[in-house]
């Protein structure tokens, strides 16, 4: 008896470490999208995003595929050029992570919240939307 309750203790443990682990991962994939996101890096956004990846701009009324996605960096290079990007994770749950961050231009900022739903290291799924338009609440 005292031994399957070893083995039993032992598998929802490990199961909670994987899980964990899991989590850990998808913080620091995040992390890198954030960083390759500020310096425009084209290469490392696109092995960041699964193939069939659908990014949704919800304020724009967009759904952009990964392919629309890289091809729009020439434009947002610009607009980055001398900005910040703060960030920090609200939550994890059912796969899919949430953020609010922080988006400071040189000459106006924007908090957002995004979802990022992560499969494989990949990211397979991506929403944004304004929160307000300044950082304050951040």
């Amino acid at each position: 008896m005292m031994q399957d309750c070893r083995s039993i203790a032992f598998a929802v443990v490990t199961l909670l470490l994987s899980v964990m682990s899991a989590h850990a991962d998808d913080g620091a994939i995040i992390g890198r999208w954030y960083a390759a996101l500020l310096v425009a890096d084209r290469t490392e956004l696109s092995d960041l995003l699964a193939d069939d990846v659908r990014i949704k701009l919800d304020d724009l009324g967009v759904v952009q595929s990964k392919q629309e996605f890289i091809a729009a960096i020439d434009e947002w290079q610009g607009a980055v050029a001398g900005a910040a990007i703060r960030h920090r994770i609200e939550k994890t749950e059912d796969g899919v992570t949430t953020v609010i961050a922080c988006y400071d231009f040189p000459n106006n900022d924007m908090l957002m919240q995004e979802t990022f739903a992560i499969t494989d290291n990949r990211i397979t799924a991506s929403s944004q939307a304004a929160v307000a338009e300044t950082c304050d609440a951040y």
